[in-house]
């Protein structure tokens, strides 16, 4: 008995004999490739799909797959983030004599700093760009797939009196502590003080090393310890672990909002 030869064509037409195009494409569906799905129904819709080896067709909707998984994702963390403005690097408007370098700002872009849990510091008058800056910087991590938060810092403050009330803030402090970059806006607009104080401390002990902060200020740094009172130590804790190790950009000229 001699083996009958297997011949193995190179289109779809021939290869799902056995498969309605439409089931095929419920099933991708059901199986939660909404990415695939979409790249079937257009190679169906195109009649490209008689012009494709199984290997081409494979890797078009893989790649299609994998774009859409992308873009979900990024979706979600650019809305968890709750940025203060819809900012991206592309839209920062670069300037030396602000104090923007595009040199220094694009070398953020990759975001290694946040790989390296390093703290940025913005200062500068208001209507400077300092939100906005921070804001294309959290974009631009969200893109490359970091969970990133964003806080008025009275608002920061108000979640965590909510928690303490609620019982959970120890959950809310991890949370904050696992959330890869960080961003408190309006520091020093009021002093801290007793619970305040060592709350923010514990906060910033828990990402010190580990987790990306950026803390934006219209006050200089050098002014930073007077809104931190009652209790020494714990400013010098807090300004030793954001202060030292941190890149900053001091921003200068008129406000940009008139």
């Amino acid at each position: 008995m001699t083996d009958t030869p297997i011949i193995i064509h190179n289109t779809y037409n021939h290869n799902l004999t056995h498969f309605n195009m439409e089931e095929i494409s419920m099933q991708l569906k059901s199986l939660r490739l909404p990415g695939m799905a979409a790249c079937w129904d257009s190679l169906v819709e195109t009649r490209r799909m008689d012009g494709l080896s199984l290997h081409d067709g494979l890797e078009l909707m893989l790649q299609a797959e994998r774009e859409q998984r992308t873009s979900n994702r990024n979706a979600r963390l650019l809305k968890e983030a709750r940025f203060r403005y819809q900012a991206s690097i592309e839209e920062v408007s670069f300037d030396p004599k602000r104090g923007i370098e595009q040199a220094r700002v694009m070398s953020l872009a990759t975001c290694d700093y946040i790989r390296k849990g390093l703290p940025i510091l913005i200062t500068g008058p208001a209507g400077t760009g300092k939100s906005w800056l921070a804001s294309a910087l959290g974009h631009q991590a969200c893109l490359c797939g970091f969970h990133t938060a964003y806080f008025n810092l009275s608002k920061l403050f108000e979640q965590v009196t909510i928690h303490r009330v609620e019982a959970s803030l120890l959950r809310f402090f991890d949370k904050l502590a696992a959330t890869d970059l960080l961003i408190i806006d309006d520091f020093g607009m009021k002093a801290l003080d007793g619970q305040q104080l060592l709350d923010f401390l514990e906060i910033l002990e828990d990402r010190h090393g580990r987790k990306a902060t950026i803390i934006v200020s219209q006050l200089p740094v050098a002014d930073w310890y007077d809104v931190l009172q009652g209790n020494t130590t714990a400013a010098d804790a807090i300004l030793d672990r954001i202060v030292h190790t941190a890149i900053r950009f001091e921003l200068k000229g008129q406000s940009m909002r008139k």
